[in-house]
């Protein structure tokens, strides 16, 4: 089986991205959104995480179950954030 050769631009573009998506993290960091600081936070975050997971990981090279595995990965991420917000939404003291 032959690899996916990827060509350096296409490095160079998501690590551009990724810088971009940095510099647009600290920028946002403080702006006061309100309640949306979280949303626009964790939004820009899981955009960074996309592109590393497709390029830097070569899933999107990869076999359909390397994408099975990839999403199933993502949705125990959302699973777990979603019950640490349920728990930390129901507690008394807040």
């Amino acid at each position: 089986m032959s690899e996916h050769v990827v060509p350096l631009r296409t490095y160079y573009t998501i690590f551009a991205a990724l810088l971009a998506g940095t510099a647009l993290t600290v920028w946002v960091a403080f702006m006061d959104l309100g309640p949306l600081n979280t949303v626009v936070a964790i939004t820009i975050a899981v955009i960074k995480a996309l592109l590393v997971v497709l390029y830097f990981m070569h899933v999107k090279y990869s076999s359909r179950l390397t994408w099975v595995f990839a999403a199933a990965g993502f949705v125990w991420l959302v699973l777990m954030i979603g019950l640490t917000i349920a728990d930390f939404d129901s507690r008394g003291w807040i």
